[in-house]
């Protein structure tokens, strides 16, 4: 059975967009498994806190991430 986690940056995504995720990972698992897997396909999304995650050193906020999303 298999268990996919999500991690993304808390208060970036809305609760449907994290529906989605969860919707788009099920069927791609699918896809590759079979349709056996879409009842046992475990997907969570975890929310980390603005200022515990980095990238390039950096420690970019909530705020920042959704501003460069925004482009």
């Amino acid at each position: 059975m298999p268990l996919v986690d999500i991690e993304v940056i808390e208060g970036v995504f809305d609760q449907a967009q994290k529906a989605k995720m969860i919707e788009n990972v099920t069927n791609a698992m699918v896809e590759i498994e079979g349709e056996a897997m879409r009842g046992v396909t475990w997907v969570r999304v975890k929310e980390v806190r603005s200022g515990q995650w980095g990238i390039g050193g950096s420690t970019p906020s909530t705020a920042d991430i959704k501003a460069m999303a925004a482009g």
